[in-house]
């Protein structure tokens, strides 16, 4: 766990000695700016566990900075909001939390499609009539996005991401938020 804070205090730490230069350029492409980024998202989970399939979702909050139009580091950080029921025992996310590496394949649209890497912890609750156990594990991530620009400096963002696959459970997310450039 504490190598986990270790790489997203050194994302952060990394995203803002990138805002602190002063040569970049903030409009270097019109879909592909530099500098700092902050937004929120939604994620319609799915686990996939054996004979389980449960859908539940949870908000996230992410920081991050462009170090340049085509690589970007971020944090992200997130709790459950809606649990699924199958066959008598409520899933849901607990929180999650990672550190990320984005490639942007920045040009002059207002659509940036951009590929993520990263690390994912993610702590998950079932529970039923006789109890409830909870589980926290970490694995490699990846996904596909888009981020589109609505104004100078809000962009939408759609991405579907692998947050976990090991032991024959996997957890997939489809998110939908908000991007608040700096």
């Amino acid at each position: 766990m504490t190598t986990t804070r270790s790489l997203v205090f050194g994302l952060v730490s990394l995203a803002g000695a990138v805002a602190a230069t002063p040569t970049m350029a903030q409009d270097m492409y019109k879909s592909g700016g530099t500098g700092l980024y902050g937004g929120l998202n939604y994620t319609f989970f799915n686990l996939d566990e054996g004979s389980a399939d449960a859908d539940f979702g949870a908000l996230s909050g992410k920081i991050g900075g462009l170090v340049s139009p085509y690589f970007g580091l971020e944090a992200r950080a997130g709790f459950g909001v809606d649990d699924d029921t199958v066959g008598g025992i409520d899933f849901s996310v607990d929180n999650f939390f990672g550190g990320y590496a984005t490639l942007n394949l920045a040009n002059e649209s207002p659509a940036t499609p951009y590929v993520i890497l990263g690390f994912t912890r993610i702590e998950l609750e079932a529970e039923g009539p006789f109890g409830s156990v909870t589980d926290d594990d970490s694995d490699l991530s990846y996904g596909l996005g888009v981020n589109i620009e609505m104004a100078p400096q809000l962009s939408g963002n759609l991405e579907y991401m692998r947050y976990y696959d090991k032991d024959g459970t996997t957890i997939d997310g489809l998110g939908l938020g908000a991007t608040f450039h700096f």
